[in-house]
């Protein structure tokens, strides 16, 4: 039988921490990559919800990217 005691408080906020350090380091260049593709970069946010983040990795992939369409237009 586990004490509320056993588990303590640095875990909790240990688990945090790392939830933060790792949504940084996957939210950071899924944010890039949006904003180079001509999507805004607030969709990065989308890759921390769970299967909309598939969706968006697809979206991202077969889109015509609005960067494209731009810089057809300059040649």
């Amino acid at each position: 039988m586990i004490n509320e005691s056993m588990s303590g408080n640095t875990m909790w906020a240990g688990h945090w921490l790392w939830m933060v350090v790792i949504a940084i380091v996957v939210v950071a260049p899924v944010w890039r990559i949006c904003r180079r593709t001509g999507y805004p970069g607030w969709l990065g946010l989308l890759m921390l919800v769970p299967m909309v983040n598939l969706v968006l990795l697809y979206f991202i992939a077969f889109a015509d990217w609005p960067a494209n369409k731009a810089g057809a237009g300059n040649e």
